[in-house]
């Protein structure tokens, strides 16, 4: 549905918030007399999300581009679709490999391989061409899952092709400028030997930390010494050289013409650093917001390494996508605790705001979370029974498939059946999986005291000389 331009510029829904500061960037290209190619007709306003494939997609993964779409829905809502727009998932596969993931197979293979780029690897799971066009395989396939409309760019593919040649040469020619920004940001040792390009070894294959000896800008080169001590000169186009990861932000932003990217607390002094390279590059730095980390139970940031935190299969096997959607959504600057027991509430909570969405008027639909959830069409029916309902159930009944839970549900809701109530259904299914995995095993019993004993025995023999037609009452 369509909001009146009113409501849509009063909301404080945070989606709008950031759509209206992305109308004001466009607003001020045009007075300034370099209008975006989306007002003139010739582009589109472009969002990005970024991915490490060194690693699977995660929690995080999903919780950026989910955000990233909800301010693009927002933005096309607020512009009434009268610009393109694109957004793109960008995948740093010309990346050297660090140390070797601690859950693939075949370490011993790809410990042969630290320090090439991720695209030139060898897939450890013998599937793909590379390990990154493993995981940028299973990238697609995430996304692709959860319906996101994005346009997939693989960094090799990029430097390689030549789409970044242009920036890449204007970064040489400014490579001192770039130098003031970055050296004040490390550390003396680093500092000593710091420069932005790192080149790709003719030799070895590796990307390589070293520092650039001599810079020739007019033949767009740069000379280093290899890994045999030998010294080379090698152009600074064509993929033969990566670029170190805070000016490689900025250099993906200028190429690219990226106008909105959001990125963790964790990276407010990397945005402010890669922004100033931007516009040494001679391109505007996107518009964007820190989003605040998630922490565990303890609330301990939540860490790949330390295993301490939610995949999005596990909270998939209790909870619906959009469970994890209306989570991503709500107060993304807040801090906020992300482990199992939050799964119930938010389910709860998102059916709350479904069945309260069709008789809310627009100022409270814009406000509403399952408009940003369903892409301005949410669906119109609701569960007649709440997940808290459902697993009280389970619990009750020590329920191990979902067959029993229907018995219960068919006396409180007759009309409702497994076959007209889909959602319901899969509601069971994650009600049993919760219970099973989290309730049960913890459950303790105790045998009955006397007083107690003889009170079952009381009930059962009374309901035992009940006629066999008795119904439940009502």
């Amino acid at each position: 549905m369509q909001f009146s331009q009113d409501i849509m510029d009063k909301t404080k829904a945070w989606p709008f918030e950031q759509a209206r500061s992305l109308v004001k960037r466009l607003m001020i290209l045009e007075k300034r007399g370099t209008p975006h190619p989306a007002t003139l007709g010739t582009g589109p306003v472009i969002f990005q999300t970024g991915y490490g494939p060194s690693g699977l997609p995660h929690i995080g993964t999903f919780g950026e581009v989910a955000r990233t779409t909800m301010v693009r829905q927002a933005f096309n809502a607020l512009t009434h679709n009268k610009y393109d727009t694109k957004l793109i998932a960008f995948s740093d596969d010309l990346d050297g490999m660090r140390k070797v993931p601690g859950n693939v197979p075949n370490g011993d293979m790809l410990a042969e391989h630290l320090g090439k780029p991720l695209s030139d690897v060898p897939d450890p799971f013998g599937t793909h061409d590379s390990f990154a066009a493993h995981n940028n395989a299973r990238l697609r396939e995430f996304l692709d899952g959860f319906g996101f409309d994005y346009t997939f760019m693989s960094s090799a593919q990029t430097y390689r092709s030549g789409r970044f040649d242009e920036t890449l040469l204007i970064m040489l020619e400014r490579f001192d400028q770039v130098l003031d920004i970055m050296l004040p940001t490390l550390g003396a040792e680093r500092r000593a030997s710091y420069s932005p390009f790192l080149p790709i070894s003719p030799t070895t294959g590796r990307v390589l930390q070293v520092p650039t000896l001599e810079r020739n800008v007019e033949a767009g080169t740069i000379v280093f010494e290899d890994e045999d001590g030998t010294k080379r000169e090698i152009g600074v186009t064509g993929g033969q050289v990566k670029i170190q990861w805070k000016p490689d932000w900025a250099l993906r932003w200028a190429a690219l013409g990226v106008d909105y990217e959001m990125a963790g607390k964790d990276l407010i002094e990397s945005t402010k650093v890669s922004s100033k390279i931007c516009k040494v590059l001679g391109a505007n730095p996107p518009d964007g917001f820190n989003y605040e980390m998630f922490n565990d139970e303890d609330g301990q940031k939540i860490s790949k390494t330390k295993g301490n935190g939610i995949a999005v299969e596990d909270w998939l096997r209790y909870a619906t996508p959009e469970s994890l959607s209306l989570f991503m959504f709500q107060k993304p600057k807040t801090a906020k605790r992300l482990f199992f027991d939050v799964i119930p509430k938010a389910t709860d909570e998102y059916f709350q705001h479904l069945s309260a969405y069709a008789g809310q008027d627009d100022a409270a639909k814009i406000n509403n979370p399952v408009w940003y959830i369903h892409n301005g069409n949410p669906p119109a029916k609701t569960p007649p029974i709440s997940f808290a309902l459902l697993l009280n159930l389970v619990s009750a009944a020590n329920a191990s498939d979902k067959d029993i839970l229907w018995g219960f549900i068919e006396r409180y809701e007759p009309t409702a059946n497994p076959k007209d109530n889909p959602g319901l259904d899969n509601l069971c299914d994650y009600a049993v999986r919760y219970y099973t995995d989290f309730v049960k095993p913890h459950k303790n019993y105790r045998a009955p005291n006397d007083k107690e004993r003889a009170a079952l025995e009381d009930l059962c023999a009374r309901l035992d000389a009940l006629p066999k037609d008795t119904h439940d009452a009502g």
